[in-house]
């Protein structure tokens, strides 16, 4: 996979690139992650990149110019790898909600040119020549495109091969079958804290597979009904629910109380 990014702050992706597990993948080019400085392609000393809006407002629109300048270098450069027109991602509030199932869409691609906007906004010129998709992460505003295409590049890279350490990490988080993630526990067995001792769920220590299975499933089912209910009818749609965890749910008349597990998944 090959991403090209195209941005006016191409220092915030270096950390990024070089920590945590997907680095790896970075390095080798198993994900090939390029950065397009936009100021490269300015033509006047000052390089500027921005001005103000035909017709009046607040704040500076990115011009049309330097981006398509970019956009033509990127291009011509992605054909000598990957022949055939990109998709070209712009990271904006009015775009489809960047989930899981997107996620695993983009993943089987050979990757993007993603396009990180900044200030007011970009020239629509540009957006309606070139754009295939548009990505929010939510319905908040963010300073620019930088830190959707991150979390962009982070999702997608842990789903490809030989990425985590464990290949069947992936499947098992929030999301992979529609529903949240169970809560995890680990060493000490008993923690004890000012309020008292708080012991591991002895399940998870009786070494029954299909016993812990079944416990997991039903957190899992708990979880989600509680705190992403909609989840549990999408899942029901889709024939993703068995009798037994239909059985488990009609059993909580009230949603079961839930922590969140530990690595922030749920």
């Amino acid at each position: 996979m090959r991403f090209d990014v195209l941005t006016l702050f191409p220092e915030l992706f270096d950390p990024f690139l070089r920590v945590g597990v997907t680095r790896r993948a970075y390095e080798s080019k198993q994900v090939d992650v390029r950065l397009w400085p936009l100021r490269d392609f300015a033509e006047d000393n000052y390089r500027r990149v921005d001005d103000r809006p035909f017709g009046g407002g607040p704040g500076m629109v990115m011009l049309a110019g330097p981006l398509e300048r970019a956009l033509a270098a990127v291009k011509a450069d992605r054909a000598i790898t990957h022949p055939g027109a990109p998709a070209v991602i712009h990271f904006s509030p009015t775009g489809r909600r960047l989930d899981q199932a997107l996620v695993r869409d983009l993943a089987q691609g050979e990757g993007a040119v993603l396009l990180c906007g900044r200030y007011e906004g970009i020239d629509q010129r540009v957006l309606d020549r070139h754009v295939t998709m548009e990505v929010s992460l939510g319905d908040f505003v963010l300073s620019g495109g930088e830190l959707p295409a991150l979390a962009m590049l982070d999702a997608l890279t842990r789903l490809q091969e030989g990425v985590l350490n464990d290949a069947a990490s992936h499947q098992q988080d929030s999301f992979s079958d529609g529903l949240l993630d169970c809560p995890h526990f680990s060493r000490p067995e008993v923690l004890e804290t000012p309020e008292g001792p708080v012991p591991v769920p002895p399940v998870l220590l009786s070494g029954h597979h299909a016993e812990i299975a079944r416990w997991r499933r039903e957190q899992s089912l708990a979880l989600t009904l509680r705190r992403r209910p909609d989840l549990i009818e999408a899942a029901r749609r889709e024939g993703r629910l068995d009798r037994k965890d239909e059985k488990f749910l009609a059993s909580l008349t009230v949603p079961p109380a839930a922590k969140a597990s530990p690595d922030g998944k749920v």
